[in-house]
């Protein structure tokens, strides 16, 4: 199962930040009154109190928190039993995700989402940037089986990746993106359903909840990215 872990995953800012940034702008307000004077300022500052109540970021994305290599030199297997290390992805942008094929429903979702995002940006899928879907469950999750769930789900899109590793390896890729796997008593392997573009340097630009942000939200960050490369 897919979910949040109070206490096991790091504590992200997201919720707490969106609010300060708000709570900020009205004590920014308030201070300015004070040292002004004239209803004109009082009516400017009621305005833009309103614009801020009414103004909403895109449901379950965030800017990077992150600022670890997310792609260091760690040796995993794509889906065809190919070798390779996660720092020869860098150079272009990558989006990753974190499934495993036993999953009882929302890596399913999540997959979905991403096979939808790779038809949307198939002219540059491969060419211009990696999508890269890691298991969190190794001990079950070799190349056939990703090979398998990858077909099963329609995604067999050149340029996007299903890796593999020893438990190990995947564990310390988790700390850097600082995620952690818990294994249920059920089988079941509970764990953030967080999905990340990094840059061609390997370091976060954004991170989304996976069950909450929608494809036109990636595909739209993902553009903006490569359009700032182009």
């Amino acid at each position: 199962m897919s979910k949040k872990l109070p206490g096991s995953n790091r504590d992200r800012p997201f919720l707490t930040k969106a609010a300060n940034q708000l709570d900020g702008r009205f004590r920014l307000a308030a201070n300015r009154l004070e040292a002004a004077q004239g209803r004109w300022l009082l009516a400017m500052l009621v305005l833009t109190a309103l614009s801020a109540c009414h103004w909403r970021a895109p449901a379950g994305a965030y800017d990077a928190f992150n600022r670890a290599d997310c792609l260091p030199a760690l040796k995993m297997q794509d889906q065809s039993g190919r070798e390779l290390t996660l720092a020869s992805l860098k150079g272009k942008p990558v989006l990753v995700d974190f499934i495993y094929t036993s999953c009882p429903g929302p890596c399913l979702t999540l997959t979905q989402k991403m096979a939808r995002v790779a038809a949307q940006m198939a002219p540059a899928l491969g060419r211009r940037f990696t999508m890269v879907s890691i298991t969190i469950d190794p001990e079950h999750d070799g190349p056939h089986q990703l090979a398998q769930y990858a077909r099963q789900q329609g995604a067999l899109q050149q340029g996007w990746l299903f890796l593999t590793a020893s438990p190990k390896t995947v564990d310390q890729l988790l700390a850097d993106f600082q995620l952690r796997r818990v294994r249920q008593a059920d089988g079941s392997v509970a764990h953030l359903a967080g999905v990340f573009i990094l840059g061609p340097d390997g370091r976060e630009r954004r991170e989304y909840d996976g069950e909450v942000v929608t494809v036109s939200t990636m595909v739209g960050d993902m553009r903006r990215i490569l359009g700032a490369r182009s």
